[in-house]
């Protein structure tokens, strides 16, 4: 077993990405033969695979693998009680308010500190429907069944480098699976707290919604400031049978030395319904477009964002939706806000398959620029083929309105605040879908970035 410093971390792969990282996370978790196989050719994929040209534009060099810790975990079985959860992990969670939010609002909760998850508990009466809510890798021991069908079936390994990544590392995350006609009126939360130096964490997440279901996710993400690069590199899949619906909310603050190299898609079957909220706050470099592929007839699929890039931030974000069946129709909305030296990009792909008919998209990307240094860029590309579809794209760079600012401070308002009150009126119409809980803390957030003090 590698040197273990840290008490706090009883299992530990060490530092550096090979076959013995590997071989320690697989034989750490018990896994199956064939899983420590997968785990390996994913990391020969990973290892094959160069830079993306968009990363290294962005200078990724930071990302040092050799020194970097891809697996620590304070335990391995996630606690179903509060109070057996770990103080020195129970103490971080508790100031973040996390036991708070499942006693007032959630349907069930997992929290995960660095690999492993820490706590995981769902709603007795939702636990007697069938409702599954875990971590992935007691998904792959006890629902082996469900969630071997769907995993990697949307994010193959060789997608992008950071995919083949997480499939050889991964650790943590969620899996969902809501039975055939259970809705799900409260939501369910996971929340991932990065807490090590030196550390990428790479969690797995599957939700698979059947027939006529529904569910609420809600994710949040956390780190504290370190002088050294730290890495997320998560892969996420959400599949929504026929007649089904599954919205996925996103708040994203990371501290402003994390990798956010993440790959997230969806596909909505037979008059399903795939909304994604994604809110990316913090982090020194996020690459993220969440994926919607509309499969099924009457398929219906959303996007919504929002990206702040304050100093020396780059939050590359975006979205991408693929009309692969008749009569399916999609909605982007992008908002993105930039201060000082940072920097919002807009990527965007739509995509009508050659053969369908009677499809709709329509996105908007809003930007706002809240000073001189600060910029941003929208990069657009749409494929239309079929027979009467239609596609809109819309665009829009404005400033902070000066006559505003300064009606806002001839009322005793200062000019940071006055600020934050532009900013947060721009975002206002995606807050709104926002849980009350959620869109109070995201409004925070922001005033957070915009006024420091």
């Amino acid at each position: 077993m590698p040197p273990n410093p840290n008490p706090i971390y009883p299992f530990n792969a060490g530092t550096g990405l090979n076959r013995n990282t590997i071989e320690y996370i697989s034989h750490i978790k018990n896994e199956d033969p064939w899983l420590l196989n997968f785990r390996l050719n994913a990391l020969q994929t990973f290892q094959s695979i160069p830079m993306p040209p968009v990363l290294k534009s962005y200078g990724t060099n930071a990302l040092d693998f050799d020194h970097m810790h891809f697996y620590l975990a304070n335990n391995l079985d996630p606690k179903h009680s509060w109070d057996d959860v770990p103080n020195a992990v129970k103490t971080t969670f508790d100031r973040l308010g996390i036991p708070d939010h499942e006693r007032k609002f959630l349907a069930g909760l997992e929290a995960q500190f660095d690999s492993e998850a820490a706590y995981n508990r769902i709603q007795d009466t939702l636990a007697q429907q069938g409702v599954i809510f875990t971590d992935s890798s007691t998904g792959l021991k006890k629902y082996s069944e469900i969630f071997k069908k769907y995993f990697t079936s949307l994010v193959p390994v060789n997608d992008n480098k950071f995919s083949a990544l997480n499939s050889a590392v991964f650790s943590g995350g969620s899996f969902i699976y809501v039975p055939k006609g259970v809705k799900l009126k409260q939501p369910l939360q996971a929340y991932f707290r990065i807490n090590a130096k030196d550390f990428g964490q790479f969690e797995r997440t599957l939700i698979v919604v059947d027939e006529d279901a529904e569910v609420t996710y809600l994710e949040g993400c956390t780190a504290p400031r370190f002088e050294t690069a730290t890495l997320h590199a998560a892969v996420v899949e959400l599949i929504a049978l026929k007649n089904a619906k599954i919205q996925y909310i996103t708040v994203q603050n990371w501290s402003n030395n994390v990798y956010n190299l993440v790959t997230k898609r969806s596909v909505a079957h037979e008059n399903a319904q795939v909304l994604w909220i994604d809110c990316n706050i913090g982090s020194k470099l996020t690459v993220k477009y969440p994926a919607i592929l509309l499969a099924g007839e009457r398929a219906h699929g959303e996007i919504h964002s929002i990206a702040l890039a304050t100093e020396q931030q780059i939050q590359d974000t975006g979205a991408k939706i693929t009309h692969l069946a008749n009569h399916t129709t999609s909605n982007i909305i992008s908002k993105s806000i930039s201060k000082g030296n940072g920097l919002a990009s807009y990527r965007g792909t739509i995509y009508v398959k050659e053969g369908v008919k009677n499809c709709k998209n329509h996105t908007q990307c809003d930007a706002l620029l809240i000073d001189s240094p600060s910029r941003s860029d929208t990069y657009p590309k749409i494929t239309v083929h079929g027979d009467k579809n239609r596609v809109q794209h819309e665009a829009s760079v404005s400033k902070i309105d000066e006559e505003r600012l300064h009606y806002l401070r001839q009322r005793g308002i200062a000019k940071n605040q006055a600020t934050s009150l532009c900013v947060n009126g721009f975002v206002n119409e995606l807050i709104q879908e926002f849980p009350l809980e959620y869109g109070v803390e995201l409004r925070r957030l922001i005033d957070l970035e915009i006024d420091p003090t």
